[in-house]
């Protein structure tokens, strides 16, 4: 290993059908606008798994060793020269990005997520710094242009926060981009990772919210979570039929292969319905449903660093965090097998301390 960077501990696969396990990887020392951050808590997202396993090589092929993680909190061990806002021993985040071309109107705009040449992604992205890929959170430390680290307000609890810098800014863009507020009737479909942030986020802007699952047994938590009432959706068309135009705005948080007609047939005129899930399969999409109420389907990603910052300050405000379950290093092969029959409520987050 160069002796100019540093080696870094940390969790990652060598190949699409190989366990996660203990390697090394390398850091860059950092530059005079960057922040080294020695890394707490990691949450585990759903992307990490497809990632891993290479289930997006058509869009988004893996290069091994892959190291996920973009849900990333942590203490800053140092800063350099050029840094302002940080100091040693502030709590800092890192998301999905750590760089764009911040040149380009997106980037200007301060929707970094859009940058026209795409960000540079947390993992699994083109480093232009070392050569080779970037590598993610499940490690010990990281090394991360100023420009895209996070201040993790005091009074949130730093496990609790890390999804927040994917589940949490995933789901609060849209809802904040479509203006969400009191007066307006929200669905809120699935109840996981992001969809439990989205209940969270919808009823704290004051919506009356609505859980969309097909899950019973999801129905007291959804309530406890947020939900002013759930609906069913397996099997249960007469409930859905019932509530046919008379939705402002519906959240579909789910990945899997679904009925995105019977949700748009929920939306009033000029309603819309915001897709955050990313099923492998292409979805069967009836046009009418579009037509006759000029209804909107639309599409939406993470957040800019901005609005992430905005998110970030929101939660500490008002008590909100993600609910997890913290794991050491060493189970996480088990949480992955777990997070694929959705056996979480409702985030991983591991404890990097069990790394040593």
């Amino acid at each position: 290993m160069d002796k100019a960077t540093l080696a870094t501990r940390a969790y990652g696969a060598a190949a699409a059908d190989a366990p996660l396990a203990p390697m090394t990887i390398r850091r860059r020392p950092p530059g005079p606008q960057d922040v080294r951050i020695d890394i707490l808590f990691c949450g585990v997202c759903h992307s990490d798994l497809h990632q891993v396993r290479n289930e997006w090589q058509s869009a988004m092929p893996t290069v091994y060793p892959c190291v996920p993680g973009h849900e990333i909190v942590g203490r800053v061990a140092e800063t350099g020269a050029a840094v302002q806002g940080f100091k040693a021993g502030d709590l800092a985040g890192v998301g999905c990005m750590v760089d764009s071309c911040r040149v380009c109107d997106e980037c200007r705009a301060g929707t970094e997520q859009y940058c026209k040449t795409l960000p540079t992604f947390t993992y699994n992205f083109e480093d232009k710094h070392l050569g080779g890929v970037t590598y993610g959170g499940y490690s010990k430390s990281i090394v991360v242009d100023q420009a895209f680290v996070l201040r993790v307000p005091k009074g949130l609890d730093p496990a609790a926060a890390a999804p927040l810098l994917c589940a949490g800014i995933t789901t609060y863009s849209p809802l904040r981009h479509w203006k969400v507020g009191k007066g307006m009737r929200v669905g809120i479909v699935g109840l996981g990772g992001l969809g439990h942030m989205a209940v969270k986020f919808a009823r704290a802007f004051g919506a009356e919210v609505t859980l969309f699952t097909t899950s019973p047994g999801k129905t007291e938590d959804a309530r406890r979570l947020g939900a002013h009432e759930v609906v069913v959706t397996r099997n249960n068309e007469a409930e859905m039929l019932q509530r046919a135009a008379t939705y402002d705005f519906i959240l579909d948080t789910v990945s899997a292969k679904h009925d995105l007609n019977a949700l748009l047939e929920l939306l009033k005129k000029d309603g819309t319905m915001t897709l955050l899930g990313a099923p492998q399969d292409a979805a069967a999409l009836g046009v009418f449903s579009l037509l006759f109420k000029r209804r909107r389907l639309a599409g939406s990603a993470i957040g800019g660093i901005r609005e992430t910052q905005e998110m970030l300050d929101f939660c500490a405000a008002h008590g909100l965090a993600s609910d997890i379950e913290t794991i050491r290093a060493q189970q996480i092969n088990e949480a992955y097998g777990r997070l694929l029959k959705g056996d979480v409520k409702y985030r991983f987050v591991v404890d990097m301390a069990t790394l040593d």
